[in-house]
């Protein structure tokens, strides 16, 4: 896989429980090399696959923080996929936080976007489009039935 631009990410401490919670959750993903403080000691530094996209990975210390000026985006295919990447990641400790974003334990942000929300927000119609991103700014979770129904009554 030959990828010039690609996302470093640094984390306090964590990264080897990130590496674990990653691969674990979503698919296509998988640690490609790790180095490793000693033998038995912590992983420093990592590259990785998450769900198709490489990243490399460092533990920084605790001066390095996540915000929301970096997320990553996860594009479902419908309302159960949205389900289970967010609760996979709430069981592992994430917060939800507004608009299909939620924070992971390590403070790193995803969007838990539905295609089907992109599809309705492209609407030719003004108002079919206002309708669904006014509908998606009062949730939490991204819901597709909710999005619909905004979009088919506008």
């Amino acid at each position: 896989m030959t990828q010039k631009a690609t996302p470093f990410l640094m984390f306090d401490d964590q990264l080897g429980a990130a590496l674990e919670l990653y691969t674990s959750i979503f698919p296509d993903s998988r640690v490609l090399q790790r180095a490793q403080a000693g033998e038995n000691g912590p992983v420093i530094s990592a590259e990785l696959v998450v769900g198709g996209q490489r990243f490399m990975a460092f533990n920084g210390g605790p001066h390095f923080r996540f915000t929301d000026a970096f997320s990553i985006f996860v594009s479902c295919e419908d309302q159960a996929e949205v389900d289970r990447y967010w609760d996979a990641l709430v069981k592992a400790g994430a917060k939800p936080v507004m608009c299909g974003w939620i924070t992971d334990p390590f403070g790193l942000s995803w969007q838990i976007v539905p295609k089907r929300f992109m599809e309705l927000i492209a609407d030719p119609s003004p108002a079919k489009s206002r309708a669904v991103m006014t509908a998606m700014r009062s949730m939490v979770k991204l819901d597709v039935v909710a999005l619909e129904a905004a979009h088919a009554a506008a």
